[in-house]
């Protein structure tokens, strides 16, 4: 859509540290495909408005729908719609912490409210990436402005080593993977 070609991002995929939540015995893109793949019946129910969002502010859905596999498996990690020890709310968890993102959380966990803000995020986190590295590819730019979602956009420094400062060491190359599944076998 408007921020780049999901499926022409380059991607290393999950991390050993990533793929150990479900136990896999191996790491990359595969364990981000199987991962998204686990969640893609849970992820069903949010189909409808992953899409709504999606067309709202021009990012495709299925990276929408790997950010939500990613942060709480669709659901399934969280508590009443917190995660991250009450830091972060919702599918995409949006980080309430006032030391971290300082967000106040709108709608319930699983709302379109909730979707319309974590993407507000993401294109915010998208922007600054695309101002602070002007000569990045639009596929660059979108990989560093994932990364940005995770850990803030001071923290990416070279695009080399984006997912340096990410959870796991792997935030974007995760996702993209994960995106890059859904797009081709999740019909978003």
């Amino acid at each position: 859509m408007g921020y780049g070609n999901i499926m022409m991002v380059e991607t290393t995929g999950a991390s050993w540290q990533t793929a150990q939540q479900d136990r896999l015995g191996y790491s990359g893109v595969r364990a981000s495909h199987t991962m998204a793949e686990t969640d893609a019946g849970r992820m069903e129910k949010y189909r409808s408005k992953v899409n709504t969002v999606g067309g709202k502010y021009g990012i495709t859905p299925a990276l929408i729908a790997a950010i939500i596999s990613r942060e709480s498996r669709a659901g399934n990690t969280l508590e009443n719609g917190w995660g991250d020890s009450h830091n972060a709310w919702g599918l995409m968890q949006v980080d309430v912490n006032p030391h971290g993102g300082g967000h106040t959380a709108r709608g319930a966990w699983d709302s379109e409210e909730h979707l319309c803000q974590a993407t507000e995020i993401l294109v915010y986190f998208i922007k600054r990436i695309r101002n602070k590295f002007p000569g990045w590819s639009s596929e660059q730019q979108l990989k560093g402005g994932i990364a940005a979602y995770n850990m803030g956009d001071g923290n990416v420094h070279s695009y080399e080593n984006v997912d340096g400062s990410t959870t796991g060491g792997d935030y974007s190359n995760d996702v993209v993977a994960r995106a890059q599944w859904y797009q081709t076998n999740g019909g978003f």
